[in-house]
């Protein structure tokens, strides 16, 4: 009878870690850096700024978030994360209040840089105290189920922008998020700082773990896999809702409905990808992955744009998840032992390519380009992620 309770309780706590996690990505990823994308339509249509301003604006929030990943590259150990992870969470909820009282733009570019700061941090440390808790528990292959919050984050900002898309308006737009962030980021620090998780790991011989170099002959391709894939994803992931707006007609169902479609097919995302990769290999899953994802961008640029913006949002948001669990997963088997700060450097570089993304988008339209054709941008990027997976060599 005891062990059938403990056995339960492992099971109740498990779930609620995992919660925990999935409830700091949501607010961090669904609530602050991705609503802006389903909200830029109408932030332009309300005249805060226009489109290149909000691909400039876009740009300072990725900016912060590869800032946030070299801070976590930094400050990686249990006792920094302890410590960053719920002030990052504060700085979060603070700045999307701002927001909500500000039609400036240097202003509002100021708070989403800082908004993507804390994303960053917060992007790296959830997921790492918790895989770190979950190692010591023999556990760690449920890891990945900590992204399903972003999934959900998705589908979270999707309802919110569209129910209230009729009686807010400008910076008022922001007030939802802002006021479900504050008790969800409440709960899952409280939560997570109280993993019990040693402050440094140790080998047998009571000599800390030492790390190997992150850049060699081994990983360098697998960084420069996921360079393209975070090139790739981030311009449909960005400017999807603004394409629709731009090929459809006025109150057509695709200007709420492709992102609505994106977080829909973003929810399974990890837990499909988890199971393709223990099933087949996580490199020839990889492989597929990027595949699957180069056909959704290059969906939206050659066929009729209902068909186009559909596939895209599918394929995009089923798998771009995805990408993160397996590269990370080949990531450690690369080099073990890396824990937060490998995880750290591939957000770091991931956030690099997403900052790319937006600014290349608007040198594009200031030049005259069209936003159909800035999607060419992301196929190039993912061909090249594709053609560097197969340099990755499998690890042992």
């Amino acid at each position: 009878m005891s062990v059938s309770r403990q056995s339960c309780t492992s099971r109740q706590e498990l779930f609620t870690v995992l919660a925990a996690g999935a409830v700091v990505l949501l607010v961090v990823h669904g609530l602050g850096r991705f609503i802006y994308t389903p909200l830029l339509p109408y932030l332009v249509d309300d005249g805060q700024f226009g489109a290149a301003e909000g691909a400039a604006v876009a740009t300072w929030n990725y900016l912060g978030y590869l800032m946030g990943a070299m801070v976590a590259i930094r400050w990686h150990r249990i006792d920094q994360i302890r410590t960053l992870l719920p002030v990052s969470l504060a700085l979060h909820v603070a700045t999307t209040l701002v927001i909500t009282q500000t039609d400036h733009l240097t202003v509002i570019s100021g708070a989403r840089w800082l908004n993507g700061v804390s994303n960053g941090i917060v992007f790296v440390q959830a997921p790492a105290l918790i895989l770190e808790w979950l190692v010591l528990r023999n556990r760690a292959s449920m890891s990945g189920l900590v992204y399903i919050g972003v999934g959900l984050g998705l589908l979270l900002s999707s309802g919110l922008v569209t129910g209230s898309a009729d009686w807010l308006e400008g910076a008022e737009r922001w007030w939802p998020a802002a006021l479900i962030s504050i008790p969800l980021a409440w709960w899952g620090a409280a939560r997570l700082m109280k993993l019990d998780v040693p402050v440094r790991q140790q080998e047998s011989n009571n000599h800390p773990v030492t790390t190997s170099p992150l850049f060699d002959r081994a990983s360098i391709p697998l960084f420069l896999s996921y360079a393209g894939a975070g090139l790739g994803y981030i311009l449909p992931m960005t400017f999807l809702p603004l394409l629709a707006k731009v090929e459809l007609s006025a109150g057509h169902w695709l200007l709420n409905g492709t992102w609505l479609i994106v977080a829909l097919a973003t929810i399974p995302g990890p837990w499909i990808w988890n199971k393709l990769g223990a099933r087949i290999g996580d490199l020839p899953a990889l492989k597929l992955n990027f595949l699957i994802q180069l056909i959704g961008v290059l969906a939206a640029i050659v066929l009729p744009s209902e068909i186009g913006l559909i596939l895209c949002a599918a394929l995009v948001g089923g798998t771009f998840l995805g990408t993160v669990l397996l590269t990370q997963r080949i990531g450690r088997a690369l080099h073990p032992h890396q824990g937060p700060r490998l995880s750290a450097a591939m957000v770091a570089l991931y956030g690099f390519t997403q900052m790319v993304g937006p600014w290349l988008t608007k040198q594009w339209l200031d030049g005259g380009g069209t936003l159909v054709n800035a999607f060419g941008i992301g196929v190039a990027a993912l061909v090249f992620g594709l053609v560097f997976v197969f340099f990755v060599p499998r690890s042992e």
